[in-house]
């Protein structure tokens, strides 16, 4: 049976989401999904297991960098064993780390897949703007000049609709394709912190951090909005800001 999971982690302490390779073979370092995997061999084939090379394999809704966080990541794999959601949850949570929780489990059919299924994928970046550091403000990038919420608004709205995303591509996008549909780009003030929601079908790497880093350059530059649109239609990853750093960046839903 195909079973899927929702997922939540905090990105901090893994070297992104997914298992990495070299050369064909498993690079020995914590991610996401290796510590999902162990769980689940734990649970599933016993602990006996737990140390046997990937019996059972998850398949996620995308790749998450390090740093990045989620809490609403999809993740399916596949066995014979009839699991009963509300106690195997409890029971997987137990065994995971502090930083990495299960939501929901439901059987779903055999054709579907965590990554190619998905419509629409919803990312949310945050920041601090204020002047003075604050305790509490944890790993949050800090902005100290004062942003003009309208600007960077009218700014997200050229990204809007189906583009040519190159100039957001990081060098490490193994896909060839670089277009992409935004259904949804907004920004909002909550409190001291400028949250921007980000909607689309599908991201380049680091293309989020990427956007968020021409943001920025147009706010601490005093460009018009418009920059965003040169940029956009240059096609040219030298023309857009700066990749920010991965912290406050939460892959918030993934929407089938």
């Amino acid at each position: 049976m195909r079973y899927a999971l929702k997922v939540q982690y905090i990105g901090k302490n893994y070297a992104g989401s997914q298992i990495q390779f070299e050369n064909g073979e498993e690079i020995e370092t914590p991610t996401i999904q290796g510590e999902l995997e162990k769980a689940l061999r734990t649970l599933i084939s016993g602990k006996s297991a737990a140390n046997n090379k990937r019996p059972i394999k998850t398949v996620f809704s995308g790749r998450t960098d390090r740093g990045v966080n989620s809490s609403g990541q999809v993740v399916h794999f596949d066995t014979d064993k009839t699991i009963v959601a509300s106690k195997f949850v409890y029971s997987l949570n137990e065994i995971l780390p502090d930083d990495i929780s299960v939501t929901d489990l439901k059987v779903v059919d055999k054709n579907f897949h965590a990554q190619k299924s998905a419509k629409r994928r919803h990312y949310r970046f945050e920041f601090i703007n204020r002047k003075c550091k604050n305790a509490f403000d944890g790993d949050l990038m800090r902005i100290k000049y004062e942003i003009n919420l309208e600007r960077m608004q009218n700014s997200l709205n050229y990204l809007l609709g189906e583009h040519d995303f190159s100039s957001f591509k990081s060098s490490g996008t193994l896909n060839p394709s670089t277009v992409c549909f935004i259904e949804k780009a907004e920004c909002r003030r909550v409190g001291d912190r400028v949250v921007i929601d980000i909607v689309g079908n599908r991201f380049l790497y680091n293309m989020v951090r990427t956007i968020v880093g021409t943001l920025l350059e147009i706010e601490g530059h005093n460009l018009p909005s418009s920059h965003m649109k040169d940029v956009l239609d240059a096609k040219d990853r030298r023309k857009a800001g700066q990749t920010v750093n991965p912290y406050g960046l939460t892959l918030i839903e993934v929407i089938y």
